[in-house]
């Protein structure tokens, strides 16, 4: 399995590669299309190789898609986070009822029910 993986990788990053090499020609990105720029005044370009603006744009995808998915679950995590809470209290709770149980009973004959109970 590990061979595969690393197989996989090796394929992919010789794709990235050749596209690399295929889109090196020279593109000039501005940020407002001129029309807009004429009337803000102000227009940002840059000239980047084609294959940094594409594989850009995908990194930007994807870290704008992952933020979101974070976004998106934040009410699994909360929840999640609240029946840990009430986990932990509720087996706190359990532990002081069973001490209050068995506080004037021998510790062996203790031990002996709670491994009864167990079974």
């Amino acid at each position: 399995m590990r061979t595969i993986r690393l197989l996989l990788v090796v394929l992919i990053a010789i794709a990235l590669i050749i596209i690399g090499f295929a889109n090196r020609d020279i593109v000039t990105l501005t940020l407002l299309p001129p029309d807009v720029a004429h009337f803000a005044g102000y227009n940002y370009s840059v000239s980047v190789p084609l294959y940094v603006a594409i594989f850009g744009g995908i990194g930007i995808g994807l870290l704008l898609g992952f933020f979101w998915e974070w976004l998106r679950e934040s009410k699994h995590r909360d929840a999640a986070t609240r029946e840990r809470r009430q986990r932990a209290q509720l087996e706190s709770e359990n532990k002081k009822l069973k001490a209050e149980k068995h506080a004037d009973k021998d510790e062996v004959l203790v031990l002996l029910e709670d491994g009864a109970s167990a079974r």
